[in-house]
């Protein structure tokens, strides 16, 4: 009988994504909206299928599909039918997760969430809310093929805060275990995150025991388009934006904490999504540090824990590729607060291919987590998301 890690734990990928079919707006949505329902056609320009509102380009249709692709990112399918179908289709993607030894999915969109500021941009509201219901539609039946096992997260139209609210509660009827939130509504004009004027959406989170998930490159995406001169090379500049998009969840964190919302909501989750967990330790240590020497204490005195306290109760952080750190991670933090993804199928994903410098999840774990004790495994791959997202 096999003894290896997979096999002895239901191991729960908290973050993975969900690749839009070409159809999946325009077979949901009214066809009042014309050219305005989210569509895919081939772009001469760039030679490439890409989704358009309209005129107006929004992502190319295989840049999230890069799992087993032959090219190094930022290269990635051009046309829907070259990417593989395991990154689309229901049936194969769990006999991809069987392989890799993955018992369930926690899913993300990529057009939904990382084009959400061009869809405001391009219209009705009415219909930026019926493009969001119609996300959230698909992404409920997509899951129904195995509900145990590919789970569903609510995308919410933040810019509309009563719709937001409805969204949270329709979904979360629909099955769905968790919301979306952008790490910076500033970033879209609205207001910042420790405003107030969230708070009806935590409280609803916090009573509908639906943690609050932060994707990074939800917030400001001026990086993709700015990141130095080109003579430094794409597939440097693109190495560097990763690291970016990374490391700014740190802001999220730090303003969770100082912003009061983790004080005011003391029994809501926050979820640190794709950003690692090796950072955590030192920016904990900054925080609180930071605490003391600003007399925060003095100008908050209900605040009653430190920062590394209110993180311990509520947030959590996500690792995939790391060896070092994510040891270093555990050992500092303990098991409670770390939860384990494979970002697949994305161009830093845990899938091994061409050009890819990763090995699959089971050889991954195997490789760097064995010799770790089975109760903090436990914890780590199964224990801590089955509890926050209602899991067996």
């Amino acid at each position: 009988m096999s003894n290896a890690i997979v096999d002895r734990f239901k191991v729960i990928d908290t973050d993975a994504h969900l690749v839009e079919p070409p159809d999946l707006w325009t077979s949901r949505m009214s066809k009042k909206w014309g050219d305005l329902v989210p569509s895919v056609r081939w772009d001469d320009d760039a030679q490439e299928e890409a989704w358009f509102v309209g005129d107006q380009r929004l992502a190319p249709v295989g840049a999230a599909a890069q799992a087993g692709w032959h090219e190094f990112p930022p290269a990635h399918p051009r046309r829907w039918e070259d990417a593989e179908p395991h990154t689309w289709d229901a049936k194969l993607r769990l006999e991809r997760m069987d392989e890799y030894g993955v018992w369930a999915q926690v899913l993300y969109p990529n057009v939904a969430l990382f084009s959400s500021a061009l869809l405001q941009e391009s219209g009705d509201l009415g219909m930026t809310l019926e493009y969001i219901r119609a996300y959230n539609d698909f992404q409920t039946e997509w899951c129904s093929a195995a509900p145990d096992r590919l789970i569903a997260v609510t995308t919410l139209p933040f810019w509309d805060l009563d719709a937001s609210l409805a969204e949270i509660r329709r979904c979360e009827a629909m099955g769905h275990r968790g919301i979306v939130f952008s790490q910076d509504p500033s970033a879209f004009g609205l207001p910042h995150l420790t405003d107030p004027h969230w708070d009806p959406m935590w409280a609803t989170a916090q009573e509908l025991r639906q943690p609050v998930n932060f994707h990074i490159a939800s917030g400001d995406l001026s990086l993709l388009t700015n990141t130095g001169h080109p003579s430094v090379g794409e597939r440097a500049l693109y190495a560097s934006v990763g690291v970016s998009f990374f490391l700014s969840n740190a802001r999220t964190i730090a303003n969770l904490i100082c912003g009061g919302i983790c004080h005011r909501f003391p029994d809501l989750s926050f979820v640190s999504v794709e950003s690692g967990v090796g950072w955590i330790p030192f920016a904990l240590d900054a925080l609180d540090w930071q605490w003391k020497n600003c007399g925060v204490a003095q100008e908050h005195p209900d605040y009653d824990l430190l920062p590394s306290e209110y993180f311990a109760r509520q947030i959590y952080g996500c690792f995939w590729f790391e060896e070092e750190g994510a040891l270093y991670a555990l050992d500092r933090l303990g098991p409670d607060n770390v939860l384990y993804e494979t970002d697949f199928p994305h161009p830093t994903s845990m899938s091994p291919g061409p050009a890819s410098a990763a090995v699959a999840p089971n050889i991954y774990l195997e490789n760097n987590f064995a010799g770790l004790d089975d109760a903090i495994l436990s914890k780590v791959l199964h224990d801590n998301a089955a509890r926050l997202y209602k899991l067996d």
